[in-house]
């Protein structure tokens, strides 16, 4: 029987290249966005598979929970969420020069992150399992980040909420292994999505250099770690966390 998976923050990027993956696969693909279809759904049917697109706002417990609830009565189970969606909002916490205070993070942008990052991918894993539990099992993938392991400059709600990840992958780890359930984490490096491709030149070409390898991921590289820590082949894989960075945390 061919896999139900949902995809948060599937309409663009790593999402986007992830649910393709598991299209190709065969897979009957949930994608949750709050931007716009644009024809995804019908490229993942084309795929291979069976596609469908719910617009969902996943810090909103009460779509999330609707969501959920369309796909149970559509195919009746699911076997893999993946925790993709994620927010930007960067800034120093402080920014001082010349003796004065220029600017701060805001307490908005600090919300709205942990909001998505954070708060979303606790309520999508909460709406999730007990139907998982009900089927017998099912994988739950959490997008980190190399950020969430060793911080950066001017990240501080991004760093926050990706090392929040890395430990309820963890604490999940420890709860729901006896239920068949497998639940590990991808942190992603730099990634050449539509957001990170419009930095100046000057930034991309710093980024490339702080990367062992020598170039920037591409969001099929992260897919493609999605769909090998969903299969089989990962079935002795739980509670991890897997960097995809071209080496970067370790040169760090």
């Amino acid at each position: 029987m061919s896999r139900v998976v949902i995809v948060t923050g599937g309409a663009r990027g790593i999402g986007r290249a992830t649910a393709l993956r598991f299209a190709r696969d065969g897979a009957r693909v949930v994608v949750w966005d709050v931007k716009p279809d644009e024809g995804l759904a019908a490229e993942l049917s084309a795929a291979g598979g069976e596609g469908l697109f719910q617009t969902v706002d996943v810090t909103d417990a009460g779509a999330v929970e609707a969501a959920v609830a369309a796909v149970m009565e559509r195919w009746g189970r699911i076997d893999v969420l993946v925790n993709n969606a994620g927010l930007l909002r960067d800034h120093q916490l402080v920014k001082w020069k010349d003796g004065r205070q220029l600017a701060a993070m805001s307490e908005r942008d600090f919300d709205a992150v942990v909001a998505v990052n954070l708060k979303g991918v606790f309520l999508c894993t909460r709406a999730a399992v007990p139907h998982m539990i009900a089927g017998g099992g099912g994988v739950i993938l959490n997008v980190s980040s190399v950020v969430g392991l060793y911080g950066n400059f001017g990240q501080t709600n991004y760093a926050a909420t990706k090392a929040g990840v890395v430990n309820m992958t963890r604490t999940w780890a420890r709860e729901l292994g006896r239920h068949n359930i497998r639940v590990n984490a991808v942190a992603p490096g730099f990634i050449a999505t539509e957001m990170v491709q419009a930095m100046p030149e000057k930034i991309l070409r710093s980024l490339v250099e702080r990367t062992p390898l020598g170039r920037m991921g591409r969001p099929e590289d992260i897919a493609e770690a999605y769909f090998w820590l969903a299969s089989d082949a990962a079935g002795f894989v739980h509670g991890t966390v897997l960097s995809v960075d071209g080496g970067l945390t370790p040169g760090t």
